[in-house]
């Protein structure tokens, strides 16, 4: 690919799954205002999580000329064909976010360490729940390679307690609606139940909002993103901890990433780079603020 200096003309787009989450929100404003800071046009594009979408919005993409793409995909293994048909057409994907199950075919797949991140929240749960107890966790969906992770991690701490017992795992698919749905149903089935642990805040805030609505305030719930509603919920006395992810900076990062590459021909890092996660609890919530810590 030859380098190309950015001009007025030069376009990146940015696709990323829906806006309705605040996660995906801001990653989405931090490519674009870091985009266009360096002098690109944007093109801010969502796939909803659909990989029929993606597709069709990557085949955009390559038909308006993007020069790169920033792009937090909609499935590991099905976002491997639209990025290497990118690639084919000369237009250079860096990943934000998730993982696709292939290396050699974005540029850059930067991505916040999961596991780590989960071990923290994991640890911080333990703790709160006194190691023993009736618990509950909530997966994101199963085609994001980050569910998988989380959980894994989550596990790999908890399953050292034998006093911590799971007696339901649910996955609500990354959903708000579905985690209140899954929380009632799990509620219903174990009354006894002390804690929950979920893949991600705005599951968190769904099962919050359940137990809320059944009187069961006493329940510990951690989340994983570090979203401002998680934020409030924390310095409210609510949700008791969770795990940032620097979504807006990773973002950034991978602009500034396509900027060098198109300039220079090499971002100057591997193509697989991993950003360390924070525990966010009350001690620290108050200064959290669109997924950054001031």
């Amino acid at each position: 690919m030859v380098p190309a200096y950015a001009s007025a003309a030069d376009l990146i787009a940015i696709i990323t799954p829906s806006h309705d989450n605040p996660f995906f929100k801001s990653e989405a404003e931090g490519a674009q205002q870091r985009a266009e800071a360096l002098g690109y046009e944007t093109l801010v594009l969502v796939h909803d999580d659909d990989p029929n979408k993606q597709s069709e919005l990557f085949d955009t993409a390559i038909a308006r000329g993007a020069k790169a793409i920033i792009l937090d995909n909609a499935g590991a293994d099905a976002s491997v064909a639209p990025v290497r048909r990118a690639k084919e057409a000369g237009i250079p994907s860096f990943l934000i976010d998730r993982e696709i199950s292939e290396t050699g075919v974005a540029v850059s797949q930067i991505v916040s360490n999961n596991y780590q991140g989960a071990q923290l929240g994991a640890e911080e749960f333990v703790k709160l729940m006194g190691e023993e107890g009736n618990y509950a966790e909530l997966v994101g969906k199963e085609s994001d390679t980050n569910a998988g992770i989380r959980s894994s991690g989550y596990h790999d701490v908890i399953d050292q307690y034998p006093d911590m017992k799971m007696v339901a795992q649910q996955s609500a698919n990354w959903s708000q609606t579905e985690a209140y749905e899954k929380m009632e149903t799990i509620l219903q089935a174990n009354p006894e139940i002390k804690g929950v642990i979920s893949g991600n805040d705005t599951m968190a805030m769904g099962a919050w909002s359940a137990l809320k609505a059944a009187g069961r305030t006493d329940v510990i719930v951690v989340g994983f993103d570090g979203s401002n509603d998680v934020r409030d919920s924390i310095l409210e006395g609510g949700i008791k901890a969770t795990v940032l992810q620097p979504a807006f900076r990773q973002a950034e990062i991978a602009v500034e990433q396509a900027d060098q590459y198109l300039k220079t021909g090499s971002t100057g890092q591997d193509e697989k780079q991993l950003m360390d996660c924070v525990l966010i609890n009350a001690s620290n919530a108050g200064n959290l603020e669109t997924f950054a810590l001031k």
